[in-house]
């Protein structure tokens, strides 16, 4: 289960079977990450990985235990790829959980945000509904996640120097 990847920051484990975890220590407040995470207009500026060069076309987010997300990426509407779903729990400023409803084995993902010496240590989980719905989606996983974290880290860089 040992296996790893990881940018120097960002660690991406198996946990198990069915669970996936990684873990950053992002050098921004825990309001200030949280809130990368919560508002669209900042999620969009960091979350569709560059080197892919597929621009993220909408960003819809009602972040609040019940509502609901749907991102949709493409260079057009008609050939657009949609991820979608609800929150099943927002605990602002330290916990978000989600279901990603696009296709049948979909993760459940939950991250956790601890602030320490103006640091945040961020934990996302995501639990799957078998081996196999892992498996694949792991191997998208080793690559994306780093960059998408680096380049929430180069936001949180920007956004803290202009508060």
């Amino acid at each position: 289960m040992g296996h790893r990847a990881s940018d120097g920051r960002t660690a991406v484990e198996r946990k198990s079977e069915r669970e996936l975890v990684v873990k950053r220590t992002f050098n921004g407040p825990l309001q200030l990450v949280f809130d990368a995470w919560t508002k669209p207009e900042l999620f969009k500026l960091w979350w569709a990985p560059k080197s892919h060069g597929i621009p993220l076309l909408s960003c819809e987010m009602d972040v609040r235990t019940g509502g609901s997300y749907r991102i949709a990426f493409g260079h057009d509407a008609a050939q657009a790829m949609a991820f979608f779903g609800k929150y099943l729990d927002v605990s602002p400023p330290s916990r978000i959980v989600w279901t990603n409803d696009e296709g049948d084995d979909g993760a459940v993902t939950t991250v956790t945000f601890e602030e320490s010496d103006g640091r945040t240590l961020l934990v996302l989980s995501e639990l799957y509904p078998s081996k196999e719905a892992l498996d694949e989606a792991f191997i998208g996983m080793e690559d994306v996640m780093p960059e998408q974290f680096e380049q929430l880290d180069e936001l949180l860089l920007a956004l803290d120097a202009s508060v």
